[in-house]
């Protein structure tokens, strides 16, 4: 059984889709929240599911703190979901290709430091782009330019605002990150 490790820092959408995704399955289980955000709601959505979480500092991330308990779950996969922090070299290295992060829009258009939720709809929306989507990727040393593992595309309308892009791409998120990060595991993708 592959154990799963979720980093998010806010509502925690994605993380209860991926947690109820694997519950039922004999391939993986969410076995730990982490979260640099005390008052982020993924820690209430993860208490109600049962699942513990880890509450830390953007220090403690940066010293060995934070993979030092990483280490004591021994994790087959991290999940980011939300988690707006970059990932110290420490824990890239130390998990190379098992590191997977999802991005609002299709990249390499409208990635990098700062552009994360409303930023990237509303710079879809303000470049009058025709599409967008989410792109799913392993995680390296700099801000979404791991690998590619998939990405899924939908259309954007001139009369879209970035809220209408956000529930469209909240959409793609929770039909496919869950049956990605399965694939991945069973090695079916």
């Amino acid at each position: 059984m592959n154990k799963i490790v979720i980093f998010a820092s806010g509502s925690g959408t994605n993380a209860e889709n991926i947690i109820k995704h694997f519950e039922n399955k004999d391939c993986a289980t969410v076995v730990s929240i982490f979260t640099n955000n005390p008052n982020a709601k993924v820690i209430e959505r993860a208490h109600n599911l049962k699942v513990p979480s880890e509450i830390f500092s953007k220090e403690e991330l940066l010293d060995s703190n934070v993979l030092q308990k990483i280490n004591t779950i021994k994790p087959d996969w991290i999940i980011l979901a939300g988690f707006l922090l970059k990932l110290p070299e420490t824990i890239i290295k130390q998990y190379p290709d098992k590191i997977i992060n999802i991005h609002p829009a299709l990249l390499p258009k409208f990635g990098g430091k700062g552009m994360y939720g409303m930023n990237v709809h509303q710079a879809v929306v303000e470049n009058k782009e025709k599409e967008t989507g989410i792109t799913i990727h392993f995680v390296n040393e700099n801000y979404d330019e791991g690998n590619i593992i998939f990405q899924k595309k939908v259309s954007v309308l001139t009369s879209d605002t970035p809220e209408v892009v956000a529930e469209k791409i909240h959409e793609l998120e929770q039909r496919y990150f869950p049956e990605v990060i399965e694939k991945l595991i069973t090695h079916t993708l």
